[in-house]
């Protein structure tokens, strides 16, 4: 470590632990203070320097992050599933879990949590991670009244529920009961409200979106619209943070793990870690953009399903992968979008995690 003290805050709404150890591993401070700025940053300052301070990634990570970094030479928020297992070792409470943060921070143990940089970054991040819990959660109702319908042997869809007309006809289909009609039209009800919702955060979100130069590049992608491409836009924040696109694609939850020991065989899965949101818009804008046709990354498709012989899932996944890479090209580059410059637009060659690996 370069730094000379480390500094660890197990941190929570009402008080966070620090403690601090010397590079040898020596504990130098511990101390327990409230979760406020002007307390913490006292207790950061009772550190001689240089000192790196470290915290585990939660709700509390990006206030902290924001408010601490100009007090410590480094911070680092890091990964708490990383730090299960050896959390799990033995005695456990706030100060020892602090004390064993440290030394994971000055032996170098400790996977690094990307932050954003700016308030305004961080804001637009929550107003997009908004939208898709009220679509996510307007869904989820629906399923709810339709459910709730067939258990009364009344088949219908979440259209046919919301049209007037369409909902007298299928009521008269339910036994008669009062209270089943008032619950029906409750949940009826929060769902009308979502969509309204949902309707008010996509203009807004288009509104911000048009702002962002680089996202105006990416929605000239086939199978990227505006929201697609401002929710690719905020949870990658910048492409520097990735050395390859390897590692681009494993962040998004579309690429592979390689596994081999001794003389067995070598596995090929997809990572099960990664970003569920981005995985999900990767896949949806390759669903789009093969059935549109008339692109390279169609074009991409066709051939590994017909001429490869490529399961059509897999397929998927790998115009995912170029889609993603064409992305972050272009806003490394600072270039716009050209399809005769995507690779393969003839005969195309598959992403570097190879077509044919087994894949579970």
């Amino acid at each position: 470590m370069s730094a000379q003290y480390c500094i660890a805050l197990d941190t929570h709404c009402e008080f966070c632990e620090m403690v601090a150890v010397s590079i040898t591993g020596k504990i130098v401070a511990r101390e327990r203070c409230e979760t406020t700025i002007p307390a913490l940053v006292a207790a950061l300052e009772g550190v001689r320097r240089p000192r790196t301070l470290t915290f585990e990634e939660g709700p509390l990570a990006d206030w902290l992050a924001r408010n601490l970094r100009p007090h410590v030479e480094r911070l680092l928020v890091c990964e708490p599933r990383r730090n299960a297992l050896i959390a799990k070792d033995g005695d456990k409470d706030d100060p020892i879990d602090a004390e064993r943060l440290a030394q994971l921070l000055r032996g170098g143990y400790l996977k690094e949590v990307h932050q954003a940089q700016s308030l305004d970054r961080t804001v637009l991040k929550q107003h997009v991670s908004f939208y898709h819990d009220r679509v996510r959660e307007r869904v989820r109702q629906g399923h709810q009244l339709v459910a709730q319908l067939r258990r009364h042997g009344v088949f219908a869809s979440i259209r046919d529920v919301v049209d007037p007309d369409e909902r007298r006809r299928l009521w008269k289909q339910l036994p008669p009961r009062k209270i089943l009609r008032n619950d029906l039209d409750l949940v009826r009800q929060v769902y009308e409200l979502l969509v309204e919702q949902e309707e008010q955060l996509r203009t807004e979100l288009v509104r911000l979106a048009r702002r962002e130069e680089p996202v105006r590049r990416f929605q000239e992608l086939p199978g990227f619209g505006w929201i697609r491409s401002i929710t690719f836009y905020v949870y990658i924040d910048t492409p520097a943070r990735f050395p390859s696109k390897s590692a681009l694609w494993r962040y998004c939850g579309i690429g592979l793990e390689r596994r081999h020991s001794g003389g067995g065989p070598l596995q090929v899965r997809l990572t099960r870690a990664g970003n569920r949101r981005l995985k999900d818009v990767l896949l949806g804008a390759a669903k789009s953009a093969a059935v549109s046709g008339d692109n390279p990354f169609a074009d991409k498709y066709v051939y590994w399903t017909q001429e490869e012989g490529i399961h059509p899932s897999t397929a998927r996944r790998n115009v995912a992968r170029s889609l993603a890479s064409t992305l972050w090209s272009l806003w490394k580059t600072g270039s716009q979008y050209d399809p005769t410059l995507v690779r393969g637009s003839g005969r195309p060659s598959a992403p570097a995690s190879d077509a044919r690996s087994p894949i579970t």
